[in-house]
């Protein structure tokens, strides 16, 4: 099946991540998370607008009542809409940042830190609800990336990259329990990085050095290759019009020569359906 691939967003982000749709201002939200900056971009217009953050910055995702809760480098900071800044959590730790994270059916923040390093078990997988208090998930995570759930809410995705692996959790309440691999990925696919599920519950990735989106049906068999034209997209998501359209955030670190649409944002049109996204409800 062919896809076309077009290019949302022309740019040349350092580590674009995160990509997330915004139901309420119909806008796409995205970040560099080395250059500090967290992208907007509204599909119908083509508006565009970029914002300096006060650290380097893993994850923007909207919030209930207005503005973007950040995952950055010491901890978990809030926008409100007119700008103003605050900490909600802060806990510097040195030598690691805040990477992906996603926000629960039942509106909390699950953020993932990583040592800058990349150190082995240098990083962790918390939830932080709307009031602040933060419950570790997962501690020894090396690299935490792509977290997203089930239609039905009862199963949890996550993705510690240099792992290979895509793991499923069952969920149960506030907690997830009885992880097991979903998918192990073979070395010549690349990294798996970010994900998002769509409406039939099946698990799209993006993969890191592997040039790719790849989908995956609920019982973990690969069904669906999308082969992109730079090396490094690391996330990607369902928005636009009716969520039909994948949006996949890419990056150039690290390369000597990357391709002159690494960095940009890119879009697949009509590719699936997606499923409605919650705010942060703090």
């Amino acid at each position: 099946m062919s896809t076309s691939i077009d290019v949302a967003v022309r740019e040349r982000a350092e580590l674009g991540e995160g990509p997330t749709w915004d139901a309420a201002g119909e806008r796409l939200i995205w970040v560099d998370i080395l250059s500090a900056r967290v992208h907007t971009y509204v599909p119908s217009t083509g508006r565009r607008t970029v914002m300096a953050t006060e650290q380097h910055v893993g994850a923007a995702k909207p919030r209930a009542g207005g503005g973007l809760v950040t995952v950055l480098r010491d901890g978990v900071g809030l926008y409100d809409a007119d700008g103003a800044f605050s900490w909600l959590v802060h806990d510097p730790v040195p030598g690691r940042r805040g990477n992906d994270a996603a926000v629960a059916p039942d509106g909390a923040l699950w953020a993932g830190t990583m040592r800058y390093d990349e150190a082995q078990g240098g990083g962790n997988l918390s939830r932080i609800a709307a009031d602040g208090t933060v419950s570790g998930v997962l501690d020894a995570v090396t690299v935490s990336n792509g977290t997203g759930w089930s239609p039905d809410g009862r199963l949890m995705y996550y993705t510690d990259t240099p792992t290979r692996r895509i793991d499923v959790f069952d969920v149960e309440g506030e907690r997830v329990v009885n992880r097991r691999p979903f998918v192990t990925v073979d070395e010549g696919a690349g990294w798996p990085d970010g994900l998002t599920v769509d409406a039939d519950g099946c698990v799209w990735v993006a993969f890191w050095d592997g040039a790719a989106v790849r989908r995956y049906t609920p019982g973990g068999q690969l069904d669906r290759v999308v082969e992109l034209p730079v090396r490094r997209p690391t996330a990607c998501a369902f928005g636009g019009p009716g969520l039909r359209d994948l949006y996949v955030s890419t990056a150039r670190t690290g390369l000597d020569a990357p391709h002159p649409l690494s960095g940009s944002l890119l879009v697949l049109p009509g590719v699936g359906q997606g499923l409605p996204g919650t705010p942060f409800a703090g």
